[in-house]
């Protein structure tokens, strides 16, 4: 029999229970794809890196107990040749619909820089977005400041508000944005600020998962990115109790007429319960390389070693894994801290 659970509140047991029975299975599938994944590592073949990567996920996501719907993958059906959107997964109960980066970062991984990932979302039918391939602005703040911003404020308000909700001087302040030649007006903004701005290559849902958990150093994101990668990250930010706000970006009448076709406004801020708006919310991920948040995946004879972030929105439970893969029968290896 299927198991349909409705997003309401009167539900939160059977949440529950949807949570416990797919917490550490969703777990084994990031760990799988960055297994996989990190046997490119290094070796400057993102193809390679994102074809094992995926390859993995979709082996393992046909051996939960779900019947899945892909609403985030690695594009349309013509353009991937698995895990594309609509792509249909699992034999089990669980009706579940999934947002899936088997490699977020595929370039800084395979050239063996920080904050490669893996990374899944899932939810009861109808409760992750199904966002155009595009770009979004977004703003992600951690939870004390949650509620308490607004994108169509100047940046150096919502500045001023993060750094009022931390009670810490805008001096402290550390903001994640991507390295693009379209930010550098948003990187002299914050700067003037007295706030310090973080760069980086590739990877903004990291970076956004580390706005979210305290004592990274890292204490909003702002730019824009990918809209997909904003919606994983709207689940994380849902289980965190941060706040994601995000926009979507139309670069011509083309992109304007999907974004009609999928009732999507490019005038209007969405924010974490419209992108996440689940009640019944799984979100894993495993780091590939090395980062702030997660560490990589680290061989040794006979096997590897992951670590993996995976939360439960209504069972309110956040875990961070270490987890030994003896993957050769022979392997002998001491377990150290």
């Amino acid at each position: 029999m299927t198991k349909r659970l409705n997003a309401t509140p009167e539900n939160r047991g059977s949440s529950a229970q949807f949570e416990h029975a797919l917490v550490l299975e969703t777990a084994r599938v990031t760990e799988g794809a960055a297994l996989a994944a990190s046997k490119f590592m290094g070796m400057g073949d993102k193809n390679a890196v994102d074809g094992a990567g995926t390859e993995a996920m979709r082996s393992l996501l046909n051996s939960l107990d779900i019947r899945g719907t892909v609403v985030i993958g690695e594009g349309e059906m013509d353009e991937a040749p698995m895990l594309y959107i609509g792509e249909q997964v699992g034999s089990g109960q669980y009706e579940v619909d999934i947002a899936v980066d088997p490699v977020e970062g595929t370039s800084v991984t395979a050239k063996g820089l920080p904050n490669g990932l893996a990374v899944i979302a899932l939810s009861e039918r109808g409760g992750l977005m199904a966002a155009p391939d595009c770009y979004m602005e977004k703003l992600v703040v951690p939870p004390p400041a949650a509620g308490k911003v607004n994108m169509d404020w100047p940046v150096e308000a919502n500045i001023s508000v993060i750094a009022q909700s931390l009670e810490r001087d805008v001096e402290d302040l550390m903001v994640t944005i991507l390295d693009r030649d379209r930010h550098a007006d948003l990187i002299r903004r914050v700067r003037a600020t007295g706030a310090r701005v973080k760069l980086i290559g590739d990877g903004d849902v990291i970076a956004g998962l580390a706005v979210g958990v305290r004592g990274t150093g890292v204490h909003a994101m702002m730019g824009s990115g990918g809209a997909p990668e904003g919606v994983i990250l709207a689940a994380a930010c849902k289980c965190l109790g941060a706040e994601i706000q995000g926009r979507f970006i139309a670069e011509d009448d083309a992109q304007r007429e999907r974004f009609t076709r999928m009732g999507v406004d490019e005038h209007r801020i969405y924010k974490t319960d419209e992108l996440a708006s689940g009640q019944q919310i799984v979100f894993s991920a495993t780091g590939i390389t090395y980062g702030e948040l997660l560490n990589g995946v680290r061989h040794f004879a006979g096997g590897a070693r992951t670590h993996t972030l995976v939360m439960g929105y209504a069972s309110r439970v956040v875990r961070f894994i270490d987890t030994v893969h003896l993957e050769d029968d022979k392997a002998r290896v001491t377990i150290r801290v």
